[in-house]
This record gives structure tokens, sequence and C-alpha cells, in this order.
């Protein structure tokens, strides 16, 4: 009987089989990295990254890879691209890019909707995941007009992989709902996070 009194107390307190940690926060930009942000948006650094990242985006469309790699995706709900940390990018400017892409997406007439972040342990890596959500501004449309749902709704992610960055993904996803316009173009959207640069 202790045996079995024991099994059972080795079961429920220290399981044999370590489960992978998996954690989601809400959280918020701090002030000071949103002036550091204001102050980067400007700055000639910033400009070159959004060109370099475009041109390599176009690029990418044609079929050739520059450094960083742009990923496309491509589908007919949904579209949008992935860069790949790498030359020239440092952790800091990665991150800078990744808050001032969310800041074009405010521009252009959205709404966040949240911003979280996930810790997930996936073979002995911590992933990190943080994560945008935009939506189009709740509106109320005239009689017999359709909502507008601008590109869709928009997801950015930047990923980090033990403490290292990995990448940044935007992904523009949209309505099939009767009730909505068509989503304009992803080219636009790309045109509208990028024509300042």
């Amino acid at each position: 009987m202790s045996s079995f009194l024991d099994d059972l107390f080795k079961k429920v307190f220290k399981p044999s089989d370590k489960s992978p940690m998996r954690l989601k926060e809400n959280f918020l930009i701090k002030e000071l990295e949103q002036t550091d942000l204001d102050l980067w948006i400007e700055s000639e650094e910033s400009a070159q990254l959004f060109a370099l990242v475009y041109k390599n985006y176009h690029f990418k469309r044609t079929g050739i890879n520059g450094q960083p790699q742009v990923h496309i995706f491509d589908s007919p709900y949904a579209n949008g691209f992935a860069v790949t940390y790498e030359n020239p990018f440092n952790a800091k400017s990665f991150s800078r890019l990744f808050l001032a892409f969310s800041q074009r997406l405010l521009a252009l007439g959205y709404e966040q909707v949240s911003l979280d972040r996930k810790f997930e342990e996936i073979n002995d890596r911590v992933k990190v995941t943080e994560k945008f959500y935009f939506k189009p501004p709740i509106q109320l449309p005239a009689e017999g007009e359709l909502i507008s749902q601008l590109y869709g709704n928009v997801s950015l992610e930047k990923v980090t992989i033990d403490n290292e960055p990995s990448y940044i993904k935007l992904l523009a996803t949209v309505y099939s709902d009767r009730l909505y316009q068509d989503a304009k173009s992803f080219d636009q959207l790309m045109d509208g996070i990028f024509e300042k640069y």
C-alpha cells in the first residue's frame, strides 16, 4: 500500500515528464522606448533600413534574394512578408523597426487591439513572440454602403529565440464577409508602410 501512495505522490508532486513552458502576457511600450523610437524614425539609419527592406521585398517578388532576406506570403485571404534578422541589423535596430512598423499601421488608420508577449519552450529553446494585432476602425456605414476593411486585419510579430532576434512578420488577413468592401491591395499597404522612407 505504501508503494501505491509513494507512486501517487511522485506523479502529483514530481511529474516525471516535464511539460514545456508556455506563458502569455499583455504589455505596453514604455514612454522611454516611445521617445527613443520617435527619434530613431527621423534618423538616417531608419531611412536606410526601411529603404533596404522595401528594396529586398521587391527583389524577392522577382526571385532575387537580398540581405536581409525578405519572405513573401501570398494567398487569396492572407498576404504578408517577413524579414530575417541578419546584417545590417543589430538587436536594437531590429526592435526599433518592429515598433516603427506598428506606428505606420496606426498612421494608416488602424486601431491597435492588443500587444502581447508569448514565451514558449520548444526543444530546450525559448521562443519569445511579441505580437501587435490591428483592426480597421469600427464604423457605422451610411445606409446601403459596405464597411471598409482597409487592408484587412493585420498582425505584426517579432520572434526571438534564446534571446537572439529571428524575424519580423506582418500578415494582413482579409474579411470575406459581404458586409465589407473588398480589401485594398496588399501592394498599397506596403506602399503605405514604406512611403515615408
